[in-house]
């Protein structure tokens, strides 16, 4: 296999992950017995009996992230954002694998039987699972900001405006999400809606953008920058 069949492979993987993860965790809290996708983050499916299906599902998608990321800086070559961009895809996939690692606690009502609402105190693999998830929804908004820049010194004007809104879109949901898990504003009866949309939004995001590279094979030769790469 060349290095450019190779790389092919690898940003294939930006498309496999966004599809897996969201249609595992959808169709997994949706006959779930005792979940409840509107109240309940997608976390709390890596416990009970059934959650060794989350736990594959988190690992095996946070690494063909991780994989996308290495095609990615090799599509980019030397050109802004080639570097830091793919980076923080990487510890978004990192960080996805953490968290499929690291059991959240029980909380939010699941596993059934479990109190409603967010628990007061983590224990040590829970504090090590919200870490994680940090990197998800911290580093892919950031790798959109940086892409913006990259698509508008480009002059890929639609591209630059997709990628700002999502990188400001994500973390702003999750932040309302957030909001809402802690009983404010009466949003916690949507709050694991609110979060999986701000998963959707990233997530998308490198679906399209991995089908934006695959289109143009040419264009990271052809985009090249005299600046140095950021």
């Amino acid at each position: 296999m060349n290095r450019n069949q190779a790389t092919r492979w690898l940003l294939t993987c930006g498309v496999a992950a966004p599809v897996l993860f969201v249609v595992a965790f959808l169709i997994d809290g949706a006959v779930r017995l005792g979940y409840d996708p509107a109240t309940t983050p997608v976390s709390q499916l890596l416990l009970g009996g059934q959650g060794w299906l989350e736990i594959v599902n988190f690992i095996l998608s946070g690494g063909l992230i991780v994989a996308f990321a290495v095609g990615l800086r090799r599509e980019l070559t030397v050109s802004r954002g080639s570097r830091w961009g793919p980076i923080m895809i990487g510890v978004a996939g990192l960080g996805l694998v953490i968290a499929g690692v690291f059991m959240p606690d029980p909380a939010f009502g699941y596993p059934p039987g479990t109190p409603s609402g967010a628990i007061q105190s983590s224990s040590g693999h829970a504090t090590v699972h919200l870490l994680a998830a940090l990197f998800v929804f911290g580093g892919l908004p950031i790798a959109c900001l940086i892409f913006a820049r990259r698509f508008r010194a480009t002059r890929d004007a639609a591209w630059s405006g997709y990628s700002l809104i999502s990188g400001l879109g994500m973390p702003i949901v999750f932040v309302i999400y957030a909001a809402g898990a802690g009983g404010a504003g009466g949003l916690e009866v949507v709050a694991g809606w609110l979060e999986r949309a701000s998963i959707g939004i990233g997530f998308a995001w490198v679906g399209l953008l991995t089908i934006h590279f695959l289109r143009s094979p040419a264009v990271a030769p052809r985009d090249r920058l005299a600046t140095t790469s950021s």
